[in-house]
């Protein structure tokens, strides 16, 4: 398994743990793996993104602090 795999199913896995349609929650790899897009269903998004950024800025420091997010950016795309 590949470091960007791991570092998406890591975004993946907490994004689903948060939304309430799990179904729609698909985490895209772009730039070769350097930059991670996550989509959700519109009425999620708010629920990733969290009051003023929090929950999306906790998203970023899990996934930087894992080995295999270390040089991984993430981005919640409309």
């Amino acid at each position: 398994m590949s470091d960007e795999k791991t570092a998406a199913g890591l975004v993946e896995f907490i994004a689903k743990g948060i939304v309430s349609d799990t179904a729609a929650v698909k985490v895209h790899e772009v730039d070769g793996g350097s930059m991670l897009e996550l989509e959700t269903a519109d009425d999620d998004r708010g629920r990733v993104i969290g009051r003023q950024g929090r929950v999306a800025k906790a998203m970023r420091a899990v996934l930087g602090a894992s080995r295999t997010g270390r040089d991984v950016r993430l981005d919640i795309v409309d």
